[in-house]
């Protein structure tokens, strides 16, 4: 039987109301929804799927200050990141929309005859959701599976549940047929492991830890079900002498505290060239003290909101206060006393590479700051890390910045910005940081199998 699970409101740490957590009968009574609704769906003409996805995102559109409100309550996400996230699920769905009537395959040039490929959908897919980001990325699995004439599942995070839900329901209002876009609230041991072990779940989309989706990965084995792995990251924040030192430390902390840190690709780690380290920090200080931490239900202009849970602030305390070392804090900000998960926007120096403040994924509001050397210093300490996601390079010279993103082992990079992640472009991460490739052009492909047909001509 399904049990309830009470979700808190971060900002205030009281209740806001339970929702019902699946059994793994449930569980299964959705999928199998899914999987009969499967081939009417495949069968939609591509022209008029589109047109469905199309007015998923314009119902949504309608809603967007409402889902905004959602994830400000759940979520304790500033009020102009809330209202973008609403904003790309339905820019995400417009794009895709677009996808089923360029769903092309190929002629290949054969002898006897003619030779045809098909990218056909593999029937229903799994989206693992996790409570950082619960719009977007439940956008970015919904968006390209649908539109290749896949049925799908969305298990929401346990935190994060509430805008799920509704874009199941807006879904519905939209004309998507029964059975199409399900979402199953429950825990990851029940309701997200048997994604990956129900034959019926073709490809499972898993955003979160890496421990946990290598356990997934493992899982998927047995049937070989296709995944998709979205995982941590520990990006490097890279200025060198040459650029404009002031912008890059004023750039620098909406890099790593937006959304209170909790971003697989937050610039946790900046190297700083030696000769402007000093004077790096010292116009970086200034732009830490200026971050707003406020309840973003009561501040709309608020630039940061609490951690997700009193587990997730006991976890950014455990590296910085609790850590067995001593801990050089540079500076921080403030942030509220009282209710609430508040943890203040803190700069740390660390004792070196090897440091867990450097090597480790902290998810909350820690930044630590190292110098560097030369451009092959800052390469080879870029990439001393596990993880690979994501990477920002800061010089005037621009053969620097494509030697040093070409250097730098990870999937998102930008040079002069923060700004490395589009719908319109491919998403994913080197090493730990994941597996696969989200988003862009090209993702439909990771939600379709080619069929090869040759037809002869001999007769």
């Amino acid at each position: 039987m399904s049990t309830p699970y009470d979700v808190i409101n971060p900002s205030t740490g009281r209740t806001i109301r339970a929702v019902h957590h699946a059994s793994l009968e449930e569980t299964d009574a959705v999928i199998a929804r899914a999987h009969a609704a499967a081939p009417a769906w495949a069968r939609v003409d591509p022209a008029d799927r589109g047109r469905l996805l199309r007015r998923f995102a314009d119902v949504i559109d309608a809603h967007l200050a409402e889902l905004a409100e959602m994830e400000i309550e759940n979520s304790g996400h500033t009020r102009g990141n809330a209202m973008w996230e609403a904003g790309n699920v339905r820019d995400v769905l417009h794009y895709y929309a677009a996808a089923p009537e360029r769903l092309c395959g190929k002629q290949i040039p054969v002898a006897g005859g003619i030779d045809l490929t098909f990218q056909e959908p593999l029937g229903v897919v799994g989206v693992i959701v996790p409570w950082n980001f619960p719009m977007p990325i439940f956008g970015w699995g919904v968006g390209p599976a649908l539109a290749a004439g896949n049925t799908v599942v969305v298990k929401p995070a346990e935190l994060t549940p509430f805008t799920a839900l509704r874009l199941a329901e807006l879904a519905l209002e939209a004309g998507l047929p029964e059975g199409v876009l399900n979402v199953v609230p429950g825990e990851g041991p029940v309701v997200g492991q048997r994604f990956v072990t129900h034959p019926h779940v073709r490809k499972v989309c898993f955003t979160g830890s890496t421990a946990v989706g290598k356990r997934l990965m493992a899982l998927a084995a047995d049937d070989l079900t296709r995944v998709t792995l979205e995982l941590g990251g520990k990006s490097a924040n890279i200025v060198f002498a040459d650029c404009d030192v002031d912008a890059a430390a004023a750039a620098a902390p909406g890099a790593v505290f937006d959304n209170a840190g909790q971003d697989c690709c937050a610039r946790s780690r900046i190297l700083v060239q030696r000769s402007v380290f000093d004077r790096f920090m010292e116009s970086m200080e200034p732009a830490v003290h200026a971050v707003r931490v406020q309840d973003p239900s009561l501040n709309g202009d608020a630039d940061m909101g609490p951690l997700i849970s009193d587990t997730q602030r006991q976890r950014v305390r455990g590296f910085v206060e609790d850590a067995d070392s001593a801990v050089q804090i540079a500076f921080r900000g403030e942030a509220p006393d009282g209710a609430g998960w508040w943890y203040p926007p803190t700069v740390v120096v660390p004792t070196g590479t090897g440091d867990p403040l450097w090597q480790e994924e902290i998810f909350g509001p820690v930044v630590s700051v190292l110098p560097f050397e030369d451009e092959a210093d800052a390469i080879a300490m870029a990439n001393d890390t596990a993880y690979g996601l994501a990477g920002s390079i800061w010089t005037d010279n621009l053969g620097r910045g494509l030697r040093v993103a070409r250097g730098v082992r990870a999937g998102n990079l930008s040079v002069n910005s923060h700004s490395a992640v589009r719908y319109s472009t491919p998403f994913g991460g080197f090493k730990s940081s994941g597996l696969g490739r989200e988003l862009g052009p090209d993702a439909l492909d990771a939600f379709t199998e080619t069929k090869n047909v040759f037809i002869s001509t001999a007769h």
